[in-house]
């Protein structure tokens, strides 16, 4: 048995509140700043970012914030694209099969059937969907995303994809609080 003074004079990982704080800090800062130009060219490069900074980083802290906040979907929005990127060929294919249905009315303008370099062109417009337009359309876009990549991976797989469909209804949730004015 160790007595307290052992676990006292070990240190710990960092303040969870802080880890949360800085999450939301760098979420609310990023969308902010690239929302206030109305260049094309700094929302490429806040679409770019993940490529050109290494944010990766920042999108960790993102990871476990609640799902339902401006962090939380912003990871979300950045693992959807990763994804993409990872291997946009398969996520076409998804695309193709999942597109049979209503949630693709927020994706408009996709050809059909989309091809790898359109599921990647797609991805950044959900991203880059922060910068431009209103925010919470940029979380039901990406929940669309979700949900029609979902579908599709279904259908080819014949397994559920539950962890697009949690991420497509968080990132519903958020979309709904912007709207109320009650996202962290």
């Amino acid at each position: 048995m160790k007595d307290s003074d052992f676990f006292d004079a070990r240190e710990g990982g960092a303040d969870p509140a802080f880890i949360s704080q800085a999450a939301q800090d760098s979420a609310h800062a990023l969308v902010d700043r690239g929302r206030q130009s109305d260049d094309p060219e700094i929302t490429e490069r806040f679409v770019r970012l993940a490529e050109t900074e290494g944010i990766e980083a920042i999108a960790e802290l993102w990871q476990d914030s609640p799902p339902r906040s401006l962090a939380g979907s912003l990871w979300r929005i950045f693992a959807v694209r990763s994804a993409v990127q990872k291997d946009p060929e398969r996520m076409a294919e998804y695309f193709r099969l999942g597109r049979g249905n209503t949630t693709t009315a927020a994706i408009a303008g996709v050809p059909e059937p989309p091809d790898s370099d359109e599921m990647l062109h797609l991805a950044d417009r959900v991203l880059a969907g922060m910068y431009v337009g209103e925010i919470d359309v940029a979380f039901d876009r990406a929940a669309a995303f979700c949900r029609v990549i979902a579908r599709g991976q279904t259908l080819a797989n014949g397994t559920d994809s539950t962890d697009l469909i949690t991420a497509a209804t968080d990132l519903e949730a958020s979309a709904q609080a912007y709207r109320a004015g009650r996202l962290d």
